[in-house]
């Protein structure tokens, strides 16, 4: 099968790498502006050969990642559309799926299946240098099928996915993937540029920083290009899960002006029935 992925930057070299490791089967191409990045690729052996201009290669590609900023997708789509060969598989990795499925779609041939996904695994940094397909394994997967999807290039994709070292492949609808990435990943980061941008830059924080500031904060060296577009595009989920933590926030602080150490113990211990429940962790430990 011949892949080719669109925009060979961190993510896109992560499984272009991914690939490459674990599978014999498939050849590599990739689209991008950078022609460094493209030699790069090209001369360490990681790509068959890399292309400037779409239109050389797109009529060749069984496999299409985008693996772009969402606002760029359209329209790439849209270009690439007129080159399609006949059952290409396309798929993505953005971070939101409504609004860009509500885009896409409309734009697709009859011969074109966009299998929409998103892959939770990769790193902050920018670049095909910080590539590593390492970062897959064991990590989660997100497929959010449509009415025009072949439950064949679902199967397809999912075994190249767990054949490249995706551990829990799951299909949820675009609504569900945009309700609970607004909770487990975005509001994640809002909290954390919160947090961080809170400090007081005069005290010399890096100084007196121990495993909790560092782990609550590792996060905020962010892509400040692409997270504000995620956020804006998933504004009513976000907004509603930063509710539900200022909801949280405000019984916490109320407790603690109160010195209602009855309510803060209540908090936490609940706190740690969710982490240990959420990890399959066994709580005996603690009794």
């Amino acid at each position: 099968m011949k892949i080719v992925i669109a925009g060979l930057g961190n993510i896109g070299g992560s499984f272009a790498l991914a690939i490459k490791d674990n599978t014999s089967e498939h050849d590599i191409y990739a689209i991008d502006i950078d022609t460094e990045s493209l030699k790069n690729a090209e001369e360490s052996g990681l790509i068959t050969k890399g292309y400037e201009h779409p239109e050389e290669i797109i009529p060749q590609a069984d496999l299409i990642i985008f693996s772009v900023y969402p606002m760029i997708l359209k329209s790439l789509v849209e270009s690439y559309a007129p080159y399609f060969k006949e059952g290409v598989i396309l798929t993505d990795v953005t971070g939101v799926k409504r609004s860009i499925i509500e885009e896409i779609e409309p734009l697709l041939p009859d011969n074109a299946d966009f299998v929409f996904g998103h892959p939770m695994a990769g790193r902050e940094n920018r670049g095909l240098s910080f590539a590593s397909g390492e970062v897959f394994q064991g990590a989660n997967y997100l497929f959010t099928p449509t009415g025009r999807n072949s439950g064949e290039n679902i199967k397809m994709l999912t075994e190249l996915v767990e054949q490249i070292g995706f551990k829990n492949v799951t299909s949820v609808t675009p609504d569900f993937h945009d309700e609970v990435i607004g909770f487990t990943s975005q509001l994640a980061h809002v909290i954390a540029v919160s947090l961080i941008n809170s400090d007081d830059t005069n005290r010399n924080t890096k100084a007196y920083t121990g495993d909790s500031y560092r782990d609550l904060t590792r996060i905020t060296n962010i892509n400040e290009k692409l997270w504000p577009e995620l956020f804006i595009m998933n504004k009513d989920h976000l907004l509603s899960h930063i509710d539900g933590f200022r909801d949280q926030l405000d019984q916490l602080t109320t407790a603690i002006e109160n010195e209602d150490i009855e309510t803060m113990q209540k908090m936490m211990i609940e706190s740690r029935h969710r982490y240990h429940d959420l990890h399959n962790l066994d709580e005996s430990v603690w009794k």
